[in-house]
């Protein structure tokens, strides 16, 4: 029985990343393989006339007025995907890929492409059988879609290129093989349908966002922790401050933080001393990661509307018996979006990493320098900290928006282009880097608590604490901290912290 059932018009990015990552069995609706056999009557009923139709029956971008005999199309499709098969650098992961042929099937079941329904089947039994294209991740310039990357992908529906079976490479023609499959003969239009679309950097994008979503509860876990151990007020999270403002998420962040640091016997032990006003990285919590999140959900207003759509050109539009020529196919939606995405992301790692350093900074603190035991000797988490700052500055550089850039391309015809791709392969960079960001800061947090270990924690930084120790030593001398860094990541990854602190304090 299928985990997610793929009808045109209701993916959401769950659904893509239990695809993508988890391996969950894919199936297509009865009414998709409807709308796409209609779909494909109506070209079927064009290829009878003599009229010249875009993608159908005539060349592609400049080479439009070129007309095509009916007995060439299917050697034109072929040479399709063939030309356009050149893209460059390493191999895209398998997730990425794996989330770009689902998006990809999703589009053809919208029932605008004119594909037969063997064509998106064929790219459903490829994700079930694990069998997975070997795509390079350069090569799109975002408009006219991912044409270079989205071409790699089809050549081993059509038993070319070369594809991954689990950790080995085969031939694209072998790999249908070992899963009883065989390679398709693509009929007029369906190359085009094919490698038009923006299925391979929607797929980095959705990939991020979903990783950026979790990413905006670990800052506030990770803040919440580093605010305790470092003595802070929650005097900043008041509920009557952020009303006076109205943002509602930073309304929801203060809450988080509250919720958090409740019943902190660390927090209460200070509640009056002399010491009135924290840290900006501390006190500015609610405002900063709210923003983040406020920016978050323009970002997944555009996802979700994207992934849902036809990208495809031409579109058939079967009640009117019509192919139109248009530009779903240009990426500036998503272009625009993952920019945003870095650029909001990479506050989380700003504001962490300024957090991180009042840790190491004894006169912040009141904590050994670097939370070293026997300080000198060894010398805790000084390059941590250095290694967060590489991250920081490294994110700095690629949040210089892609979205702004083009260049034109196939001879003038193309002349405006969106940079999509880029956009989102640099925003996937900069989420993994502030994972690092985070886990290096909540492992220096956890550290700093050790030495406030006589008095009790607050609900939500105490269960953290707590799943944290059970994963990861208090360090007592110098020691491997990648390997910490390593295991606090897996412990993101699988939603362990962000699940345990949610079954005590609520969903953040």
């Amino acid at each position: 029985m299928a985990d997610v059932i793929i009808d045109g018009r209701s993916l959401d990015l769950d659904s893509i990343y239990r695809v993508a990552c988890g391996g969950a069995i894919v199936d297509i609706s009865r009414d998709a393989i409807k709308r796409m056999q209609k779909s494909r009557a109506c070209v079927d009923s064009l290829l009878t006339g003599k009229k010249h139709v875009y993608g159908v029956n005539t060349g592609f971008g400049k080479l439009s007025q070129v007309f095509i005999p009916k007995q060439d199309l299917e050697e034109l499709q072929l040479n399709l995907i063939l030309s356009h098969a050149c893209g460059a650098g390493k191999d895209m992961p398998i997730p990425f890929v794996r989330a770009a042929m689902l998006l990809k099937v999703n589009t053809l079941c919208s029932g605008f492409s004119g594909t037969r329904p063997e064509v998106a089947q064929l790219l459903v039994e490829m994700l079930n059988n694990g069998i997975t294209p070997c795509v390079p991740e350069k090569g799109s310039v975002g408009a006219s879609g991912d044409l270079a990357p989205l071409a790699h992908m089809t050549l081993v529906m059509l038993g070319l290129g070369e594809a991954r079976m689990g950790d080995i490479k085969i031939d694209g023609e072998k790999a249908l093989q070992k899963a009883g499959l065989s390679p398709l003969t693509l009929k007029a239009k369906e190359g085009l349908a094919l490698i038009n679309g923006t299925q391979m950097m929607t797929a980095w994008g959705a990939l991020a966002l979903f990783r950026a979503n979790r990413l905006a509860k670990l800052a506030d876990i990770s803040g919440a922790i580093t605010v305790e151990s470092l003595l802070g007020t929650t005097a900043a999270f008041d509920p009557k401050i952020q009303a006076a403002r109205g943002f509602a998420h930073q309304i929801k962040v203060a809450e988080n933080m509250r919720a958090l640091l409740r019943e902190s016997e660390i927090v209460a032990s200070h509640k009056d001393c002399d010491k009135v006003q924290d840290p900006y990285s501390s006190r500015c919590i609610p405002q900063v990661h709210g923003a983040v999140r406020h920016a978050l959900a323009y970002v997944k207003s555009v996802f979700d509307t994207e992934i849902n759509a036809c990208t495809d050109n031409p579109l058939v539009f079967t009640d009117e018996n019509q192919v139109i020529s248009g530009g779903n196919f240009h990426g500036q939606p998503v272009s625009l979006a993952c920019d945003v995405l870095s650029i909001a992301i990479s506050q989380l790692a700003n504001i962490s990493e300024r957090r991180l350093e009042n840790l190491m900074d004894t006169v912040q603190s009141g904590l050994p320098p670097f939370l070293a035991t026997d300080s000198g000797k060894n010398s805790g988490f000084m390059i941590a900290q250095v290694t967060a700052a590489s991250l920081v500055s490294e994110n700095k550089v690629l949040c210089h928006p892609a979205s702004v850039d083009s260049i034109p391309t196939s001879a003038n015809q193309e002349d405006y282009v969106s940079m999509g791709a880029h956009a989102a392969r640099k925003a996937m960079e900069v989420v993994e880097n502030t994972e690092t960001v985070l886990a290096i800061e909540l492992l220096a947090g956890c550290q700093a608590l050790d030495f406030r270990a006589r008095l009790k924690h607050g609900a939500g930084t105490g269960a953290v604490y707590q799943t944290v120790r059970g994963n990861v030593e208090t360090m007592t001398k110098d020691r491997l901290l990648h390997h910490d860094i390593t295991r606090i990541k897996q412990l993101f990854e699988n939603d362990t912290i962000i699940e345990t602190v949610e079954r005590t304090v609520g969903e953040l």
